[in-house]
């Protein structure tokens, strides 16, 4: 990383880019550090399955046109390298926020503004806004720069390897919020072995304080199951669904993909009248589901993929825990992967393609 003006306006920064699916090539990109900006060097980042999609050209064709070349990786955290905010000082641990709002490109003065008229949906979901690693330079670069308010100071209790776990449990965070009050009392059910339903379960029990006679994970896969031992699991191979239906006040669907939707109509047939389904799984088709079903019983259904700057403090907060620490250690790998050049990644990113398993893949930036 070379700082370029005295004031640290201007920074340079090692960027390894997706020109072409699995091509990365190493760029060298000037950055700008406006008042109110950060920049951040990462330091770990955690493969996501949007990542692989990227990467292994599983987008639709006139997507891919549109956002690359780019840097993939929006799960990570770094430390900060210079700032232009009062708010942070060079070598503060961080959270980046990836989903950054329009206005906060706006100037310190505009986003103090918008933060005193309180939450709203421009927070999640701006028009105007950039999203990293889609469609705009994600952590695959020594330089992140970005407004004050899309980094998160991490707190002391939380070592970096549970920090890196932040942004893809906001995600869930984000869509729990909209059923807390349902949360206190009800009977809920997460579709789901993989990391994305065992992150949501994670936090359901320990952020949000469902307990396990109130918390049920279905999957398929008996090993990954077994990590679930905060919650009751089910195998939906074996697992009787007409007699099971009704059971759940809450079912979140995690699957995504092909497992979409067996997961969502499994999800329909044990749900109550007016039950609440929460989408978080991904799919890049079509997805039929048992729409009279949802009419019969009266079922409200909301889908969401990403979360904001506001769903980050909570999180860590919970990860002081050592409970939720050593729940969440089961989803790390026992080593981290290196990585020192665009080589390193884009080897990093075929193997983590080609051998996909349970536990996150967590990269070791050395710039």
């Amino acid at each position: 990383m070379t700082l370029t003006a005295a004031d640290t306006l201007r920074i340079t920064s090692k960027v390894y880019r997706l020109t072409a699916p699995y091509t990365v090539s190493e760029t060298a990109v000037e950055r700008e550090l406006g008042p109110g900006d950060v920049a951040v060097r990462p330091t770990l980042g955690s493969i996501c399955h949007a990542d692989l999609r990227y990467f292994t050209g599983n987008r639709r064709p006139e997507a891919l046109k549109k956002k690359l070349p780019m840097a993939l990786i929006h799960e990570g955290i770094g430390i900060v390298a210079a700032s232009r905010s009062s708010a942070f000082r060079p070598g503060d641990r961080v959270v980046v926020v990836p989903n950054i709002p329009g206005y906060a490109f706006l100037g310190e003065d505009a986003v103090r503004a918008r933060l005193e008229q309180g939450p709203s949906p421009d927070d999640n979901y701006s028009p105007d806004g950039r999203f990293l690693g889609s469609g705009f330079d994600g952590l695959a670069q020594s330089a992140v720069v970005v407004p004050a308010l899309c980094a998160v100071r991490i707190p002391d209790e939380v070592p970096d390897e549970i920090a890196v776990l932040t942004e893809l449990s906001t995600v869930s965070h984000q869509a729990a919020c909209r059923v807390r009050e349902q949360l206190k009392n009800a009977s809920v059910a997460v579709f789901g072995d993989g990391p994305v339903g065992y992150l949501t379960a994670a936090l359901l029990h320990h952020l949000f304080g469902v307990p396990r006679e109130r918390l049920t994970v279905f999957g398929v896969i008996p090993e990954k199951l077994a990590q679930f031992d905060f919650a009751a699991a089910e195998n939906v191979k074996s697992y009787d669904f007409a007699a099971g239906s009704g059971r759940f006040d809450v079912a979140v669907e995690c699957a995504g993909g092909r497992f979409s939707a067996d997961a969502i109509n499994q999800a329909i047939d044990v749900l109550k009248p007016g039950g609440q389904l929460i989408l978080l799984g991904v799919s890049e088709e079509l997805v039929p589901i048992n729409t009279r079903d949802i009419l019969e019983k009266g079922i409200t259904v909301f889908g969401s993929s990403r979360s904001c700057f506001r769903d980050y403090p909570p999180v860590l907060e919970a990860m002081k825990d050592p409970a939720y620490q050593r729940t969440l250690r089961r989803l790390l790998p026992d080593e981290f992967t290196p990585v020192r050049s665009a080589e390193d990644f884009a080897f990093a990113m075929k193997r983590t393609g080609e051998h996909p398993h349970w536990k996150k893949v967590v990269l070791k930036f050395e710039w």
